[in-house]
């Protein structure tokens, strides 16, 4: 089994159990730029590893906390000592501390708080008001921040910082259509925009428009590129597949998106892939290049150093 980079940042319909399915259908030569124009986790990306990559997302937050890891504003240290003190505090105080915390990361917009945040908030949910404040309810959890816990997070931490600082990485805040301005036919695109009708947070609103949009530029894409979108659960098909990307290669996938409350509530999606190309690789694992072997090898050494 392919052993799957989780990033530090989670988020609704992050596709780390898909990684390896996606990583198979990838046909690239690596000489181009990787673009997302919804990066969201980057859990795809990240475990791409490759050379040249922009990483888009709309919401500044988020794309205010990978900057501070590739510039080493934040680094595995840091968020030890952060997460260690936080943690304290709210396993003593619970929820009230949970709720000082989200007002000061409303008025300072501190990347730490952010990720503190995603990481004791409810179903680790990234959600905004019309405001533009974070405004998920408390986990329930007040003794969440575990030595190991702390421990698994600086390593995720770590593991960007080290990419990032070896590749030539850009995390930037701004729309899709202004990602996709300039592709060439080198690059590689991989699309995970919000599902219609599905999710509001209202920095990656999605509507009927967009997704029209967003078809039109892979349409006339010059280089190759994979969309993730729903296909269809127990109750309902995603019509767009039909009245949009019919003439484009999907390939399906069943998966969960543990979101609900209850167990009971969480029930399968069936995954769809498209892509203007018929993948060469699927029926086989996914192979390292030499260049992705040595990146993990300077990840490990950072972390064995950083426990040390």
């Amino acid at each position: 089994m392919m052993k799957v980079m989780i990033p530090p940042i989670k988020c609704q319909g992050i596709k780390s159990k898909l990684v390896p399915f996606i990583k198979r259908t990838v046909d690239w030569s690596f000489e181009g730029r990787w673009i997302e124009p919804f990066m969201g986790s980057g859990v795809v990306g990240f475990n791409i590893m490759p050379r040249n990559a922009v990483f888009a997302d709309s919401n500044p937050h988020l794309i205010n906390f990978y900057n501070a890891i590739a510039t080493g504003k934040i680094d595995g240290l840091k968020v030890r000592k952060f997460l260690e003190q936080q943690g304290e505090i709210l396993s003593s105080h619970g929820q009230n501390h949970y709720y000082e915390v989200r007002e000061r990361f409303n008025q300072t917009q501190d990347p730490l708080d952010f990720l503190f945040l995603n990481r004791c908030c409810f179903n680790g949910m990234i959600r905004f008001n019309r405001q533009g404040d974070f405004n998920v309810p408390f986990g329930h959890k007040s003794q969440r921040f575990s030595k190991a816990y702390i421990t698994k997070i600086v390593n995720q931490v770590d593991h960007v910082h080290v990419m990032s600082k070896q590749s030539h990485w850009s995390f930037i805040c701004q729309d899709f259509r202004e990602t996709l301005k300039e592709i060439s036919e080198d690059d590689f695109v991989y699309c995970d925009p919000p599902y219609v009708g599905r999710h509001v947070d209202y920095f990656d609103s999605w509507d009927e428009e967009d997704e029209k949009y967003l078809f039109e530029i892979l349409s006339h894409s010059p280089c190759k590129f994979i969309l993730s979108t729903w296909h269809s659960n127990q109750y309902r098909e995603n019509a767009f597949l039909k009245a949009l990307w019919s003439g484009f290669h999907v390939l399906t996938k069943e998966h969960f998106y543990y979101v609900g409350a209850k167990e009971e509530n969480r029930k399968p999606m069936l995954e769809a892939f498209v892509m203007n190309y018929i993948p060469k690789h699927l029926h086989e694992g996914p192979i390292e290049r030499s260049e992705q072997l040595l990146l993990l090898e300077k990840v490990a050494e950072s972390q064995s150093s950083e426990i040390e």
